[in-house]
C-alpha cells in the first residue's frame, strides 16, 4: 500500500505541469519499419507539435514510436515505465520518465493526466488499457475524453463482435460504442481531439476534477 501511494505521489509531482496530454498505447512487439511503428511516430509528432505532451508506456515497440515522435516535437515525451521480468526495457526517447512497480498506479496515471486516448494496435496490455478507460468513462468515474482507435483493419473485427455480442445480448448499450472512434489518418486524429474540445477548453470542469480525485 505504501509503495502504491509513493508511486501516485511521484507521478503527481513529476507530471503536475504537463497538460494537456494524450496517452498513447500499442504493442511492445512491433519494431521500427513496420507501418504501425511509422504511423505512431507521425501521430505523436503531430500531437507534440500541436501542443500535447504524449504519455506512453516507455518501453519498446509502439511505445517507443509514440515517445520517439513526441521527443522530436515541441512538447514533452513522457514514459511511464514498468518493471517486468523480461519484456520492458525503457526506450531512449523520454523527456520525463517514471518507473512503476505496480500496474495499478501506472494505469491510473495514464487516465488521470490524459485529455485523450490514442490506441494503436496491440495485445493484452493494450486491450487492458483500452478497457480500463472505457469502463471508467462508461461508469462516469472518469470524465469523457476522446478515445481514438488507429487502424480500421485491426479494430473493426473487435467492434463488430462488440455490436453482435455485447450489444445484442444487453451487456453494453449501443451508445457505449460511441465512446470510441476509429481513425486512420494522422492529421485526422489531431483534428478529432481539437474538435471534441472546441468551445470548452482542455481544463477539466470542477465536477470532472472531483471525479478524477475519486478514481
Amino acid at each position: 500500500m505504501l509503495g502504491i501511494m509513493s508511486e501516485f505521489q511521484t507521478a503527481a509531482d513529476r507530471l503536475r505541469g504537463i497538460r494537456p496530454a494524450v496517452s498513447m498505447f500499442g504493442s511492445a512487439r512491433i519494431r521500427e519499419g513496420h507501418p504501425y511503428y511509422e504511423r505512431a511516430i507521425t501521430i505523436s509528432r503531430l500531437l507534440s507539435d500541436a501542443g500535447f505532451a504524449v504519455i506512453s508506456g516507455g518501453g519498446p515497440g509502439l511505445m517507443e514510436a509514440c515517445n520517439r515522435g513526441a521527443f522530436a516535437g515541441r512538447s514533452p515525451a513522457v514514459g511511464l515505465n514498468i518493471l517486468l521480468p523480461h519484456e520492458q526495457i525503457s526506450n531512449q526517447y523520454q523527456d520525463v520518465g517514471i518507473t512503476f512497480r505496480h500496474f495499478f498506479s501506472r494505469k491510473m496515471t495514464f487516465v488521470r493526466f490524459a485529455s485523450a486516448y490514442v490506441v494503436m494496435p496491440g495485445g493484452f496490455g493494450t486491450l487492458d488499457e483500452l478497457s480500463e478507460c472505457l469502463t471508467l468513462v462508461q461508469t462516469k468515474k472518469a470524465r469523457r475524453i476522446p478515445i481514438i482507435l488507429v487502424g480500421g483493419d485491426f479494430w473493426n473485427g473487435l467492434l463488430a463482435w462488440m455490436r453482435e455480442r455485447l450489444v445484442s445480448e444487453g451487456m453494453i448499450a449501443a451508445t457505449d460504442l460511441e465512446l470510441m472512434q476509429v481513425i486512420d489518418e494522422p492529421d485526422a486524429v489531431v483534428s478529432a481531439i481539437f474538435d471534441f474540445y472546441e468551445g470548452r477548453g482542455f481544463q477539466p470542469t470542477r465536477d470532472e476534477l472531483d471525479r478524477m480525485l475519486n478514481l
